[in-house]
């Protein structure tokens, strides 16, 4: 008595991956976003000349949208002093050419 095998089935072939910023820039949705958070990043980085060397570790950017920009604050004594230098912050941007009708909002994270 002999044993019968099945053939072997065929693996699927799956689709080449591709990295996230492939995936950013073919998708709607996911390229504006992409793109905001990008545009966040550099409002962060326009700022952060401004902000005291040891601060700039508690600060993140926080979303951008038609109304304005939010950085983000690790603690409450952080977002104070932020909220200080909020006019000299919103001055840099300013003069950046970025926020020019929005206005800047400072949070603190929620932990």
């Amino acid at each position: 008595m002999t044993t019968r095998y099945l053939p072997p089935r065929p693996r699927p072939e799956a689709p080449d991956p591709m990295d996230f910023g492939q995936a950013l820039s073919r998708h709607g949705t996911l390229a504006q976003l992409g793109q905001r958070l990008q545009a966040s990043q550099h409002h962060l980085a326009v700022i952060s000349v401004a902000l005291p060397k040891p601060m700039r570790q508690f600060i993140q950017a926080g979303t951008l949208d038609e109304n304005g920009w939010t950085v983000v604050a690790h603690n409450a004594a952080i977002a104070t002093k932020l909220r200080h230098m909020q006019p000299v912050l919103l001055r840099l941007l300013q003069e950046q050419g970025l926020l020019q009708q929005g206005e800047l909002r400072i949070k603190v994270r929620q932990s």
